[in-house]
């Protein structure tokens, strides 16, 4: 017979990037918020906020409703995109983000990244860090997948391209958390995408801590 306990280890850690790698989350929330405002839309901030981590696909409509999705999305998106592209400089990582990545390969998981962000945000994220996207078994984003989060899309896509078996999500929204659990996998959530750890337990979260550092020094494995 197959070894059972074998079958059920986790061989493969997908991470997202933005708020769980690198500090953007707010940067991308200005950048929404200056496209919104040139079409004379002013959502509050905090909602804006909240719906960062979900795709671009979805935000539009979450924020401003579905008559503004079908008549100004794809506009919305594009403009989103150039504001945060100008902001790329200011994009740095998170405390102790690349030593966690490397501390993973080195111990001999299949990493890989499953953003909801554009490819080139994510190039940007890992240039940052010092990283390539070769150190990866898998780079996803929003241009792999038919969905974007809180769908399992991309988690899917990364893992199948990974190759791994079974795997765990390292995230920092409640999108993050909903998205593993729809793969399904557990979902590891940091705080440092601004969700409280209250919100991210309650969606699921088998452990929370401030930002991935924390779990480099702790030594995590799954």
């Amino acid at each position: 017979m197959p070894d059972q306990q074998a079958e059920r280890s986790i061989d493969t850690v997908l991470l997202d990037v933005d708020g769980t790698l690198v500090d953007s989350t707010y940067l991308h929330a200005s950048a929404w918020m200056r496209a919104f405002a040139a079409h004379d839309l002013t959502p509050q901030w905090w909602r804006v906020h909240r719906a960062i981590g979900m795709g671009g696909d979805r935000l539009v409509g979450e924020i401003c409703g579905d008559d503004v999705e079908d008549s100004l999305g794809d506009t919305l998106r594009d403009e989103w995109e150039g504001h945060y592209r100008g902001m790329l400089p200011d994009v740095h990582p998170l405390p102790g983000a690349s030593d966690f990545v490397r501390g993973l390969l080195e111990a001999g998981y299949r990493v890989a990244l499953a953003s909801s962000g554009k490819s080139e945000f994510t190039d940007a994220a890992l240039e940052s860090m010092g990283l390539r996207r070769a150190d990866f078994a898998a780079v996803t984003t929003s241009d792999d997948a038919d969905s974007s989060k809180p769908a399992p899309d991309i988690l899917a896509v990364a893992l199948e391209e990974a190759g791994g078996g079974r795997a765990v999500v390292v995230g920092d929204t409640v999108w993050d958390v909903a998205s593993a659990h729809r793969l399904p996998a557990e979902c590891v959530a940091v705080r440092s995408g601004g969700f409280a750890e209250g919100e991210l337990r309650d969606a699921g979260a088998v452990l929370v801590v401030e930002h991935v550092g924390d779990l480099a020094e702790r030594g995590w494995r799954p």
